[in-house]
């Protein structure tokens, strides 16, 4: 897995300490996302795309249903659970990010319990 790197922007050490035990709002990672079609949902144009680590996964959702035009969608992390909306991509791509990208798989119908 790639280092994060944070930005830190304060001089004492330890606001720095603190900040990296904490996401500084001030670093922002891009985490690369890969989409991939499950299912026989369609495939996208643009399969890969950058997002900032702080964003939810929630706009990953928004995203899928825009370009996929459909309300039914089944959205899983390595082929393996549903991320709950909330999750920050950051944590998500710490925790189970493969080759310096998270893998989302999609779906207009339920592909894995």
């Amino acid at each position: 897995a790639m280092p994060v790197i944070l930005r830190l922007h304060s001089s004492s050490l330890s606001n720095k300490i603190s900040t990296m035990a904490t996401e500084s709002p001030n670093s922002v990672q891009k985490i690369v996302v890969h989409l991939r079609a499950t299912g026989g949902a369609p495939i996208l144009k643009q399969s890969k795309f950058k997002i900032s680590g702080t964003d939810k996964f929630a706009k990953v959702i928004d995203f899928l249903r825009r370009q996929l035009h459909s309300d039914s969608l089944f959205v899983y992390v390595n082929s393996a659970f549903s991320p709950n909306p909330d999750e920050s991509v950051i944590d998500l791509y710490n925790n189970f990010g493969i080759d310096g990208k998270l893998v989302v798989n999609y779906a207009c119908s339920m592909a894995w319990g």
